[in-house]
């Protein structure tokens, strides 16, 4: 359950192709490999082949992902979170 006053986070996935995500905070960084999200619930980073942002509106919180998507991985630490950004420089 989500805190009070803080947006509900909620991952859906379609065929492995279309990722709706909602509780989206920021986008840190994305190419056609992966996409690192800021969520409620720590940063989320997508990898996969051919992303792309379909939808991306931060003051609602929501955004979409098109593409073939291969995994999804939660990072628990800002250190890993500032060497991934990194690679999306």
């Amino acid at each position: 359950m989500a805190e009070p006053g803080k947006k509900s986070h909620i991952l859906t996935l379609d065929n492995r192709s279309r990722l709706s995500l909602t509780g989206v905070e920021d986008v840190s960084g994305f190419n056609e490999e992966a996409v690192s999200v800021r969520t409620t619930e720590g940063t989320l980073i997508i990898r996969g082949s051919g992303l792309h942002i379909d939808r991306l509106n931060l003051e609602t919180g929501d955004v979409s992902v098109d593409g073939s998507i291969d995994s999804m991985q939660y990072l628990g630490s800002d250190s890993r979170q500032s060497k991934l950004s990194r690679l999306f420089r």
